[in-house]
């Protein structure tokens, strides 16, 4: 039998194993979907993950990686220079479940900054992991045929850890658990609420750069009855939020951004003038220089309006991600894997998008790729994404209605499976 029959029936036998496994991953997603934990917190979820890895029959499974990060490695049975790395992220959001399922999430989190928070997974993190355990569980049926080795990476934290706490991807790979592993590509992929079965790839910026933003304006506290007996912080705060607008007058038009404030903390009271108040927000760039020029420019106008005001302040950007960069070469090099499974007229470029994912940390580092699947009931027409009609419409991510058909989820099995294998074979 010749090498190349040998790799076709590896592919088919990786397509016949993802089929039989296909009901198990689907309870695993619905176990993870109804048992949600926040950034950092992802204890059970660390554990069930671990405890599917070990059964699968995995090399080696590292557990407790920077707080409840998990590595599975599947040394393959034939030589090989590839190590192929493929990540799945862990964490819910504090968003209730409205997502309308039989196993959707009961879950508060009374012990998180803030809280009590109703959790969810309203960004599909539940699908990920199932996805990627019954890929991995695939794989390790054809360890005998693998030239090289698998790694799965299951990340906490993507969200954001709770500040002053750290996490996420660019933590994991600091505290050097991939450091004796070398992988040679890191692939990931994110559900969406693009038409089942649909991957969308997009060469150049995937996904945009992004960063937390802390302000803080202090002024002097005082009875409402007298404030000229103090130092009102509203009205900076005032100048800051209106102001943000003529930032996007200051930069380039053709170079998208946003930023956007979602929390405002007072320490004030209706008949109290406080003395500080805390903005929270994001930035979010298409461009990693873009990014640099508006956090220069948020900087000027917050100290600015803090000094007219009379007030002091400090801005702090937490939490910088990368923008998620696919180049043509590895384009080139992993869509025949991806038309492999879903056929080339499945394989979308999408509309451009400033939502961020930390896999960027390890996609720059070790080269590779990120996509998304498609998983609702929706339809691509006149260039935009839209329901069909009679389905479950259209849902984004993070919104407390967030659905993922399960029987999509076998395509993102098989797209971890199939793109795997075929880059230890390349490597081979």
């Amino acid at each position: 039998m010749s090498a190349t029959s040998d790799v076709q029936n590896v592919r088919e036998s990786i397509d016949e194993q993802a089929q039989q496994l296909s009901a198990q991953m689907i309870q695993w997603r619905h176990h993870l979907h109804q048992h949600p934990e926040l950034s950092n917190r992802e204890r059970e979820t660390a554990d069930f993950v671990a405890r599917n890895l070990r059964e699968s029959g995995l090399d080696e499974v590292r557990t407790g990686i920077t707080g409840h990060g998990v590595i599975g490695i599947l040394r393959g049975g034939q030589p090989g220079e590839g190590v192929a790395l493929l990540r799945a992220d862990m964490d819910a959001l504090p968003v209730p479940d409205e997502s309308g399922v039989d196993f959707a999430a009961d879950v508060h989190d009374m012990d998180y900054p803030g809280g009590p928070f109703p959790v969810s997974h309203a960004c599909g993190h539940d699908c990920h992991m199932a996805m990627l355990l019954g890929a991995m569980r695939v794989l390790a049926a054809e360890r005998a045929h693998l030239p090289g080795t698998v790694v799965a990476l299951f990340q906490p934290a993507e969200e954001g850890a709770p500040v002053p706490e750290e996490g996420g991807a660019r933590t994991m790979l600091n505290s050097g658990a991939l450091d004796d592993l070398h992988p040679t590509m890191a692939f990931g992929m994110h559900v969406q609420p693009f038409p089942k079965g649909v991957v969308t790839l997009m060469e150049g910026t995937q996904f945009g750069a992004s960063c937390m933003v802390k302000i803080v304006v202090t002024g002097q506290q005082v009875h409402g009855s007298t404030p000229w007996a103090g130092i009102d912080p509203m009205p900076a705060v005032g100048q800051i939020l209106s102001g943000i607008g003529q930032i996007y007058r200051q930069t380039d038009a053709f170079s998208p951004f946003t930023i956007s404030i979602g929390h405002i903390d007072d320490v004030g009271r209706f008949n109290v003038i406080g003395k500080t108040v805390t903005l929270w927000g994001t930035i979010r760039s298409l461009d990693d220089a873009v990014m640099e020029q508006v956090q220069q420019r948020l900087t000027r106008l917050v100290q600015g309006s803090a000094l007219a005001a009379g007030c002091e302040c400090t801005v702090e950007y937490l939490q910088p991600v990368p923008a998620v960069h696919n180049t043509k070469e590895w384009a080139d090099e992993m869509t025949p894997a991806l038309a492999a499974v879903v056929g080339d007229d499945h394989i979308i470029t999408p509309p451009p998008t400033l939502g961020y994912d930390d896999v960027s940390e390890f996609v720059n580092k070790y080269g590779g790729l990120y996509v998304g699947l498609g998983v609702q009931d929706t339809r691509f027409a006149h260039g935009t994404v839209e329901p069909i009609p009679g389905g479950r419409g259209l849902v984004p991510n993070h919104h407390p209605a967030f659905y993922a058909d399960d029987d999509a989820l076998i395509v993102g099995m098989r797209l971890h499976a199939h793109v795997a294998y075929e880059h230890l074979v390349a490597r081979s």
